[in-house]
This record gives structure tokens, sequence and C-alpha cells, in this order.
């Protein structure tokens, strides 16, 4: 009996449109939340864009970078996504972002279900997109971080057999926001890094003759203390029902603790970050066995290591997990599931902590500390799961091992091998 044409096709074409049903409703409901049709509780998520966004807009659009606003903190192609509102003239700038977002985010999917069809793939990297995305709640629609997972998860779909294209969306990506420079540690092919060193350097060129200031976010950035919802910020929670007597402020455009120690603290975090560092050098040193999937699992477990040891872990990061997870398990050989079902459960735990209950994050009282131990354990947890995973299965998995000489009083030959 043909299966192929009466059975495989419809069961093909289900395979993509039963995503594509789920991720509907769950997107319309995001831009509900933003649009405020239906009000979401805790504080107001959508002032970053009407505010803060539009304000950048209008001094990006007079020619020059916000040169006096230590909230600027971002490479200068991140003005693209500012200014990009601007395509949509016939609507309000925050209404305008969102619909771009809800495109970038389509775009994703789209890009997923399409590599997920293709020998070697499934696409269960589709449903972790379209399920990780909403449990952020509207937070990931109100910041452009959609924007640049889209140009990320582009670049790693394109790696196995684009590897220039790769270089170029990395490198662009990198100028958008950063940590898509990590999307080439796993690459070999030395064609896609002399892409990304080119495209990098002729995009930051660009900037740098045409608007001042557009490498004025290293100093912002340089300066930034530990934010309330970081790892080390732990610390300072439980410090606080001990006499600590600093403070929790709005400081560089996050809320902050501000006093004794905290420089210490925040120098132990770039110590951590400097430590992963260190450890994704030794691995790509000591990497031997390198699979078709490889490159997307380093990559996850890159920023997984930056994202949980960084000074900030803002909710919007998240979605840069997701984007990664959804890529790892494109590739059916990937050993990444454990993790990326961590990460699941812990941009659930996000939504929980900010937006919904932040006010006791922020008083660091018994449910926002448990919150924020949960969250980061589960980050913690799978950065460790996921960086064993990797070393075993490259550095250590196949490798010959020593023979082993037999006993010395032993002479008869060994029977010869059928």
């Amino acid at each position: 009996m043909d299966t192929t044409g009466s059975r495989g096709y419809p069961v093909r074409r289900q395979a993509v449109f039963r995503p594509l049903l789920v991720w509907g409703p769950t997107r319309a409901l995001l831009l509900l939340f933003v649009l405020k049709v239906i009000v979401f509780p805790g504080p107001d998520v959508t002032s970053d864009v009407s505010v803060i966004y539009q304000g950048w807009y209008d001094v990006l659009r007079a020619g020059t970078f916000p040169l006096d606003d230590v909230t600027w903190q971002y490479p200068p192609a991140a003005a693209l996504a500012i200014l990009s509102p601007g395509l949509l003239p016939f609507l309000e700038y925050a209404t305008a972002f969102f619909v771009l977002v809800f495109l970038a985010d389509l775009a994703t999917l789209v890009l997923l279900l399409y590599a997920g069809g293709r020998p070697g793939r499934t696409r269960l990297g589709a449903w972790v997109w379209v399920a990780g995305v909403p449990l952020l709640g509207p937070t990931v629609y109100a910041r452009y971080d959609v924007m640049v997972t889209a140009v990320a998860v582009a670049a790693l779909l394109a790696g196995p057999r684009r590897p220039r294209l790769l270089g170029a969306l990395a490198a662009f990506g990198a100028l958008l926001k950063v940590w898509p420079a990590m999307l080439l540690l796993g690459v070999r092919r030395r064609s896609a890094w002399v892409s990304a060193v080119v495209t990098g350097a002729g995009v930051a060129a660009v900037f740098a003759a045409l608007v001042p200031g557009a490498f004025a976010f290293l100093g912002f950035q340089r300066d930034r203390g530990t934010e309330v919802e970081s790892l080390g910020a732990l610390v300072f929670h439980v410090a606080r029902h001990y006499g600590w007597d600093g403070e929790v402020l709005l400081n560089y455009g996050s809320v902050e603790f501000l006093g004794p120690y905290v420089d210490g603290v925040s120098a132990g975090a770039m110590f951590l970050s400097g430590a992963a560092l260190a450890w994704l050098v030794l691995w790509r040193l000591l990497a031997r066995r390198f699979e078709p999937h490889t490159f997307a699992d380093a990559a996850f477990v890159a920023v997984l290591m930056f994202t949980t040891t960084s000074r900030v872990i803002s909710p919007q990061y998240m979605v840069w997990l997701v984007g990664l997870a959804a890529v790892c398990l494109c590739h059916r050989a990937s050993r990444m599931r454990v993790p990326v079902v961590l990460v699941l459960v812990a941009s659930f735990v996000t939504v929980l902590e900010f937006p919904l209950w932040f006010a006791h994050v922020v008083a660091s009282d018994t449910l926002g500390v448990t919150l924020l131990f949960v969250r980061n354990g589960l980050l913690v947890a799978a950065t460790f799961l996921a960086a064993r995973t990797l070393w075993r299965s490259t550095v250590t998995h196949g490798l010959p091992s020593a023979p082993v000489p037999a006993p010395a009083a032993r002479t008869e030959k060994a029977p010869a091998s059928p």
C-alpha cells in the first residue's frame, strides 16, 4: 500500500500546521497583553517601548546615538531595531513595535518548521519555540530580543550548508546585542569566521563613520552593578534578613543592589564569566568529535554559561535560550533535551518573578527569594548538565582507550577475529 501519497503527505502537513495552530492563539494573547486590551498583573512592562525606546527613536532620527543616556547599553546596530517601527508609519510607535516583534516571532517559527522537515531533523524544535515564548509573558513582546533571537536562529539553521551566511548573520546579531557572537564557538569552517570578521568590521565602520557615539555603550555597560534577579543578587536577598544596610534602586536602567560588598559580588560574577570563557576555550581546543548538531549545542551551552553568570539576568534574556534550545532540538541527534526542559521550566518561573510577583522580589521576602532560588537554580542545573553533555559527547566520546598489556605469564596467541 502506498503510504507516502495517501497518508505520508497529510501526516507531514499536520506536523507543520499543528504548531501554527497553537502559535496563533498564544501570540494573539501576548498582543492583547502588550496592547493592554487585557491587563497582565504586575508592573507595566510596555513602558520600555512607549517611553524609553520611543525617546531613543527621536534621538536616533536626529542622527546621533543617545550619548547622555546611561540606559543606552547596546551595540550600534540596535539602532535599527529601535528605528524599525518607522517602517509602519500608519501605526503609533509602540503598536508598530509590537507588530514587528510578532512578525519576527512568526519568521522564527517558519524557519524552525522548514528546518525540522529536512533529513536528520525534527520539528520538536518548533514546539520548543511555540511553548517557550509565551511562558515568558508579555515582557517578551515588549523588548527587541525576539528580533535578535530571530537573527541567531537563522544563523544557526544556515550553518551546515551556508557557513558564510552563518558568519555574516552571527556578526550582525552581535552588533545588535553582543551575545550572538558566541554562535561561532563550535564552527570549524574558516569561511564562516572570515565572513563574520568582514561583516562585523564593515557594519561597525559604517556606524562609527556616520553616527556619533556608536560605541559609547561600552562605558555604560562596564559600570553596571548587581541586578536583583541575578545569581549574585541572592547573596544580598539573604543578607537583607541579617542586617545588610544596602539599597535597592533603579540604576542604569534596571533594579539593582547598591551598598556594601556589591562591587565584590559584581567582580565575582565577572570572574565566573571569565572562568566560563576559559572552559569554552579549553573545550574548543580539546574537542575531537564534531557532529552536525555540535555547533548548535555549543552555542546553547555558551549562552547558558554567560547568562547564568551575568551580573544581570533580565527576563527577556530567557528568549535567547529558548531560541537556541529550539535549534538544538531541531537536530534529532542532539543530547540537550534535559537542559532544554530545565530552561523551559525556568522560563515559566521567570514570568512568576517578573512581572507577576516582582514586588516580592524587590522586597526580598520569602516568596520573592524562593522564586529566584528556583529560577536561578534551574539555570545553574541546566548549565552544568549541558556543559557536561557537550564535553562527554565531543571530547571523551569515541576516543581510543589505552591498550591493556597482556599478562606476562600468558604466551598463547589470541584467536583471530572472524
